[in-house]
């Protein structure tokens, strides 16, 4: 699907909405200094935790590092590549050994090298696509070895224009959100509108425990088979 982003469309309050479902005005994260939340709520690793499900975290931009309270991971990775041309296929490599080795139930894996490569070169200039086209190798190392089981949501948090993001412009607001696995329908094009805010409800529904209350967006339905 063409999904939105939320603004400021930045990296921090981005992933701090995907995990907790709400927009940045009310878990108050708007740069990408973290802060606690003034009334805080349950984000989708807490809820997983709860329900009995080892998650665990796979990135290489050092601020995701709060995007889940303390004692809810079973296992964190975090290598500071993500300016690396190979930085994302090593973190895709790591995440498949210990998702396979420690039987995770969730695993975040985070490809930064996608946001400093637009920053470097501007967004869908040649060089930024390169480099695209060569990250969709750690995408499909991915996609080859985890389990026929699994599922896979596959989103960004944030586009760019320029050499630079966090405006309520269409280039940084439309960002590609797709999911896949056995409880999804093969190969539906998503029709409705898709949120940032729908991928912590869609992923409670496919891990089988109930969204929070306090979460604002929705399960996307139609993806189910």
């Amino acid at each position: 699907a063409r999904a939105q982003s939320v603004m400021p469309s930045v990296t921090l309050p981005c992933h701090m909405s995907i995990f907790h479902s709400v927009p940045p005005s009310r878990h108050g994260v708007i740069t990408n200094d973290w802060m606690p939340m003034a009334r805080p709520l349950p984000g989708l690793i807490e809820l997983a935790k709860a329900a009995g499900n080892r998650c665990g975290f796979f990135y290489n931009w050092e601020p995701l590092r709060n995007l889940s309270m303390p004692g809810n991971l079973a296992y964190s990775y975090f290598r500071d590549n993500c300016r690396a041309r190979n930085g994302d296929h090593d973190n895709a490599a790591e995440a498949l050994r210990t998702i396979k080795s420690l039987e995770l139930d969730f695993a975040f894996v985070y490809l930064g090298s996608v946001d400093e490569f637009g920053h470097l070169h501007g967004w869908m200039t040649e060089g930024y696509l390169e480099h695209l086209n060569h990250v969709d190798g750690a995408i499909g190392l991915l996609l080859d070895g985890l389990p026929k089981a699994a599922h896979v949501l596959i989103q960004s948090d944030h586009g760019g224009h320029d050499r630079s993001h966090g405006t309520d412009s269409s280039e940084d607001m439309t960002i590609p959100w797709m999911v896949a696995g056995p409880q999804i329908r093969p190969g539906h094009e998503i029709q409705s509108q898709v949120s940032l805010l729908d991928t912590a409800p869609t992923l409670a529904r496919i891990m089988g425990f109930a969204a929070s209350v306090d979460w604002e967006g929705r399960i996307i339905d139609e993806v189910f088979g």
